[in-house]
């Protein structure tokens, strides 16, 4: 691989080079954020890299987007519950105002955050968290990384 796979993150899922990809899942790919500020965080990418907005695809790949969307959101939602007894709740959205690709966020939210966001966006937590090396996704999420695919494993054959 030549380059920064952060610069083609669905290529580099379709090559089997994103080191962040958890699991290929029906419409995209299951991938850990690379900030772990809040433990879990994760991203559905849509497999195909020219699609910039949900409406841009076919009604039943919507579907399947929003079907493993769900599916990525319930597994990060065990996953957090079963390795953090302060965990609450999980967040979804779609936004699509920096990257030009669908994607959707799992934001797992947890009783220990600050009382000053804890009700309010993620994106209003302070750029320092965002940017901070401690945050940074590493060898120290493997356990969390491990536990979101096997939940991910476990929900699919539920399906």
């Amino acid at each position: 691989m030549t380059g920064d796979w952060r610069m083609d993150r669905i290529g580099t899922a379709l090559r089997g080079e994103n080191p962040t990809v958890l699991r290929r899942l029906e419409s995209g790919f299951a991938v850990i954020g690379d900030v772990q500020f809040l433990p879990g965080y994760s991203v559905l990418l849509v497999d195909e890299p020219d699609v910039q907005r949900l409406s841009d695809l076919p009604r039943a790949k919507r579907l399947l987007f929003l079907s493993d969307m769900d599916r990525l959101g319930e597994a990060v939602e065990r996953a957090c519950r079963r390795l953090d007894p302060a965990f609450r709740r999980v967040n979804l959205e779609i936004l699509g105002n920096t990257d030009p690709f669908l994607h959707a966020h799992v934001w797992p939210r947890f009783e220990w955050e600050p009382a000053d966001v804890v009700g309010r966006p993620v994106w209003l937590y302070p750029r320092e968290r965002w940017i901070d090396a401690q945050f940074r996704l590493g060898p120290q999420h493997d356990v969390l990384r491990d536990a979101i695919s096997s939940e991910l494993d476990q929900l699919r054959s539920v399906t």
